[in-house]
Protein backbone atom coordinates (compact mmCIF):
# COMPACT_ATOMS: atom_id res chain seq x y z
CA UNK A 1 0.00 0.00 0.00
CA UNK A 2 1.26 3.20 -1.04
CA UNK A 3 1.84 5.91 1.87
CA UNK A 4 0.30 9.23 1.98
CA UNK A 5 2.39 12.61 3.14
CA UNK A 6 0.49 15.70 3.09
CA UNK A 7 3.21 18.87 2.85
CA UNK A 8 1.88 21.46 4.44
CA UNK A 9 4.28 24.23 3.49
CA UNK A 10 0.88 26.06 2.23
CA UNK A 11 -0.65 26.44 4.93
CA UNK A 12 2.15 28.45 6.15
CA UNK A 13 2.35 30.62 2.53
CA UNK A 14 -1.17 31.95 3.43
CA UNK A 15 -0.51 32.80 7.01
CA UNK A 16 2.71 34.95 6.29
CA UNK A 17 1.00 36.47 3.14
CA UNK A 18 -0.90 38.91 5.99
CA UNK A 19 1.95 38.22 8.55
CA UNK A 20 -0.29 36.62 10.94
CA UNK A 21 -0.39 33.90 13.61
CA UNK A 22 -3.30 31.78 11.54
CA UNK A 23 -3.20 29.15 9.84
CA UNK A 24 -1.20 27.61 11.50
CA UNK A 25 0.59 24.65 9.80
CA UNK A 26 1.05 22.36 13.23
CA UNK A 27 -2.73 22.22 13.54
CA UNK A 28 -3.52 22.07 9.73
CA UNK A 29 -0.67 19.17 10.18
CA UNK A 30 -2.36 17.36 12.66
CA UNK A 31 -5.76 17.69 11.13
CA UNK A 32 -4.39 15.90 8.01
CA UNK A 33 -3.26 13.00 10.51
CA UNK A 34 -7.01 12.74 11.59
CA UNK A 35 -8.56 12.98 7.99
CA UNK A 36 -5.87 9.84 6.91
CA UNK A 37 -2.99 11.03 5.91
CA UNK A 38 0.28 8.71 7.11
CA UNK A 39 2.51 11.59 7.72
CA UNK A 40 3.52 15.19 7.35
CA UNK A 41 5.93 17.15 4.74
CA UNK A 42 8.14 20.87 4.95
CA UNK A 43 10.46 22.27 3.23
CA UNK A 44 12.34 24.70 5.44
CA UNK A 45 13.69 27.17 2.71
CA UNK A 46 16.74 29.28 3.23
CA UNK A 47 14.38 32.29 2.76
CA UNK A 48 11.79 31.49 5.17
CA UNK A 49 9.30 32.26 2.82
CA UNK A 50 6.64 30.14 4.36
CA UNK A 51 7.80 27.11 7.13
CA UNK A 52 9.43 28.87 9.57
CA UNK A 53 11.96 27.57 12.45
CA UNK A 54 9.51 27.57 14.93
CA UNK A 55 6.76 25.41 12.75
CA UNK A 56 9.44 22.96 12.62
CA UNK A 57 10.42 22.68 16.07
CA UNK A 58 6.37 22.00 16.80
CA UNK A 59 5.63 19.44 13.74
CA UNK A 60 9.01 18.04 15.22
CA UNK A 61 6.76 17.81 18.38
CA UNK A 62 3.20 17.17 17.44
CA UNK A 63 3.39 14.89 14.16
CA UNK A 64 2.48 11.26 14.67
CA UNK A 65 3.15 9.55 11.72
CA UNK A 66 6.16 9.96 9.50
CA UNK A 67 8.04 13.24 9.30
CA UNK A 68 9.61 14.55 6.17
CA UNK A 69 12.04 17.18 6.32
CA UNK A 70 12.82 18.47 3.03
CA UNK A 71 15.49 20.96 2.72
CA UNK A 72 18.81 22.43 0.46
CA UNK A 73 22.36 21.92 1.16
CA UNK A 74 22.67 25.04 2.86
CA UNK A 75 25.09 24.94 6.34
CA UNK A 76 22.23 25.91 8.45
CA UNK A 77 19.41 23.87 7.43
CA UNK A 78 20.89 21.30 7.17
CA UNK A 79 21.86 21.58 11.11
CA UNK A 80 18.57 22.17 12.30
CA UNK A 81 17.38 19.11 10.31
CA UNK A 82 20.36 17.17 12.16
CA UNK A 83 19.32 18.66 15.68
CA UNK A 84 15.26 17.81 14.53
CA UNK A 85 16.07 14.59 13.36
CA UNK A 86 13.13 13.57 11.56
CA UNK A 87 11.93 10.10 10.07
CA UNK A 88 12.97 11.34 6.55
CA UNK A 89 14.90 13.97 5.15
CA UNK A 90 14.76 14.94 1.71
CA UNK A 91 17.70 17.13 -0.26
CA UNK A 92 15.90 19.20 -2.57
CA UNK A 93 17.48 21.63 -5.17
CA UNK A 94 16.74 25.42 -4.21
CA UNK A 95 16.91 28.66 -5.89
CA UNK A 96 15.77 31.45 -4.36
CA UNK A 97 14.08 33.18 -7.13
CA UNK A 98 11.48 30.01 -7.56
CA UNK A 99 8.23 29.90 -6.93
CA UNK A 100 8.20 26.45 -6.63
CA UNK A 101 10.90 23.64 -6.79
CA UNK A 102 11.42 23.40 -10.68
CA UNK A 103 13.53 19.87 -10.91
CA UNK A 104 15.27 16.98 -9.61
CA UNK A 105 18.76 17.30 -8.14
CA UNK A 106 21.76 17.12 -10.34
CA UNK A 107 23.62 14.59 -8.10
CA UNK A 108 26.54 14.00 -10.77
CA UNK A 109 27.75 17.33 -10.39
CA UNK A 110 27.41 18.05 -6.88
CA UNK A 111 28.02 14.10 -5.11
CA UNK A 112 30.93 15.22 -2.76
CA UNK A 113 29.01 18.01 -0.94
CA UNK A 114 25.23 15.74 -0.91
CA UNK A 115 27.37 12.86 -0.18
CA UNK A 116 28.86 14.75 3.07
CA UNK A 117 25.34 15.87 4.34
CA UNK A 118 23.51 12.51 3.74
CA UNK A 119 26.89 11.09 6.13
CA UNK A 120 25.86 14.05 9.13
CA UNK A 121 22.32 13.42 8.30
CA UNK A 122 22.59 9.44 9.16
CA UNK A 123 24.99 10.57 11.71
CA UNK A 124 21.83 12.28 13.56
CA UNK A 125 19.67 9.65 13.43
CA UNK A 126 17.62 10.27 10.40
CA UNK A 127 17.12 6.77 8.93
CA UNK A 128 15.53 7.57 5.66
CA UNK A 129 17.41 10.02 3.51
CA UNK A 130 16.05 10.80 0.06
CA UNK A 131 17.06 12.50 -3.21
CA UNK A 132 14.64 14.17 -4.50
CA UNK A 133 15.74 13.49 -9.02
CA UNK A 134 14.20 13.27 -12.12
CA UNK A 135 13.38 10.04 -13.89
CA UNK A 136 17.06 9.54 -14.94
CA UNK A 137 18.94 6.36 -14.74
CA UNK A 138 22.14 7.85 -14.24
CA UNK A 139 21.06 10.48 -11.69
CA UNK A 140 19.19 7.49 -9.86
CA UNK A 141 22.50 5.30 -9.75
CA UNK A 142 24.64 8.49 -8.40
CA UNK A 143 21.94 8.97 -5.87
CA UNK A 144 22.92 5.34 -4.95
CA UNK A 145 26.35 5.63 -5.26
CA UNK A 146 26.64 9.32 -2.39
CA UNK A 147 24.69 6.61 0.21
CA UNK A 148 21.14 7.78 -0.14
CA UNK A 149 18.67 4.98 0.76
CA UNK A 150 15.29 6.73 -0.86
CA UNK A 151 14.58 8.62 -3.91
CA UNK A 152 11.58 10.74 -4.43
CA UNK A 153 10.97 10.98 -8.20
CA UNK A 154 9.67 14.12 -9.69
CA UNK A 155 6.61 13.77 -11.28
CA UNK A 156 5.72 17.48 -12.37
CA UNK A 157 6.74 16.98 -16.01
CA UNK A 158 4.10 13.99 -15.74
CA UNK A 159 1.82 16.30 -13.94
CA UNK A 160 2.02 19.35 -16.45
CA UNK A 161 2.19 17.26 -19.37
CA UNK A 162 -0.33 19.32 -22.70
CA UNK A 163 -1.67 16.38 -23.92
CA UNK A 164 -2.78 12.88 -23.28
CA UNK A 165 0.53 11.50 -25.47
CA UNK A 166 2.70 13.56 -23.87
CA UNK A 167 1.35 12.50 -20.45
CA UNK A 168 1.87 8.48 -21.57
CA UNK A 169 5.57 9.56 -22.17
CA UNK A 170 6.13 10.74 -19.22
CA UNK A 171 4.87 8.24 -17.16
CA UNK A 172 6.93 5.80 -19.54
CA UNK A 173 10.19 7.99 -18.18
CA UNK A 174 8.77 7.85 -14.78
CA UNK A 175 8.54 3.88 -14.62
CA UNK A 176 11.75 3.39 -15.88
CA UNK A 177 13.38 5.52 -13.53
CA UNK A 178 11.49 3.60 -10.91
CA UNK A 179 12.56 0.57 -12.00
CA UNK A 180 15.56 1.80 -12.06
CA UNK A 181 15.90 2.87 -8.32
CA UNK A 182 14.15 -0.41 -7.06
CA UNK A 183 16.78 -2.31 -8.86
CA UNK A 184 19.73 -0.18 -7.23
CA UNK A 185 18.01 -1.30 -3.77
CA UNK A 186 16.52 2.30 -3.49
CA UNK A 187 13.16 2.74 -1.60
CA UNK A 188 10.83 4.81 -4.49
CA UNK A 189 8.49 7.51 -3.33
CA UNK A 190 7.32 10.20 -5.87
CA UNK A 191 5.59 14.01 -5.77
CA UNK A 192 5.14 17.40 -7.34
CA UNK A 193 2.37 18.13 -8.98
CA UNK A 194 -0.13 14.67 -8.25
CA UNK A 195 -3.44 15.69 -7.66
CA UNK A 196 -7.06 14.37 -8.04
CA UNK A 197 -6.93 14.06 -11.29
CA UNK A 198 -3.75 12.22 -12.27
CA UNK A 199 -3.31 10.43 -9.42
CA UNK A 200 -4.96 7.41 -10.28
CA UNK A 201 -3.38 7.25 -14.12
CA UNK A 202 0.03 8.09 -12.18
CA UNK A 203 -0.30 5.15 -10.23
CA UNK A 204 -1.72 2.84 -13.10
CA UNK A 205 1.43 3.66 -14.86
CA UNK A 206 4.73 3.69 -12.34
CA UNK A 207 5.70 0.97 -10.33
CA UNK A 208 7.29 0.26 -7.04
CA UNK A 209 6.22 3.87 -5.96
CA UNK A 210 6.04 3.35 -1.65
CA UNK A 211 4.99 7.35 -0.88
CA UNK A 212 3.55 9.87 -2.24
CA UNK A 213 3.85 13.73 -0.95
CA UNK A 214 1.28 16.15 -2.24
CA UNK A 215 0.64 19.06 -0.93
CA UNK A 216 -0.88 22.20 -3.20
CA UNK A 217 -3.84 20.59 -4.25
CA UNK A 218 -4.96 19.60 -0.97
CA UNK A 219 -4.52 22.88 0.58
CA UNK A 220 -6.21 24.64 -2.64
CA UNK A 221 -9.17 21.92 -2.37
CA UNK A 222 -9.49 22.60 1.41
CA UNK A 223 -10.10 26.00 1.04
CA UNK A 224 -13.22 25.21 -0.65
CA UNK A 225 -14.28 22.02 1.38
CA UNK A 226 -12.42 21.82 4.50
CA UNK A 227 -8.95 20.34 5.16
CA UNK A 228 -10.09 16.94 6.91
CA UNK A 229 -12.17 16.22 3.73
CA UNK A 230 -9.63 17.41 1.37
CA UNK A 231 -7.08 14.82 2.70
CA UNK A 232 -10.00 12.33 2.69
CA UNK A 233 -11.05 12.83 -0.87
CA UNK A 234 -7.13 12.30 -2.31
CA UNK A 235 -6.51 9.20 0.41
CA UNK A 236 -10.00 7.60 -1.64
CA UNK A 237 -8.31 8.32 -4.58
CA UNK A 238 -4.70 6.90 -3.56
CA UNK A 239 -6.58 3.94 -2.01
CA UNK A 240 -8.71 3.43 -4.90
CA UNK A 241 -7.07 0.63 -6.80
Amino acid sequence: MTNLLINVDHVATLRNARQETFPDPVHAAARCEHAGADGIVFHLREDRRHITERDVRQLAATVQGKLDFELSTEEEVVSICCDVSPDLATLVPERREEVTTEGGLDVTANADRLRSVIDRLYDAGVEQVSLFVDPVPEQIEAAAAVGANTIEIHTGDFADAPTEADQRAEAERLATGAQAAHEAGLRVHAGHGLNYRNLSRFQERVPHVQEVSIGFAVIARAVLVGIDQAVRDIHAALHQH
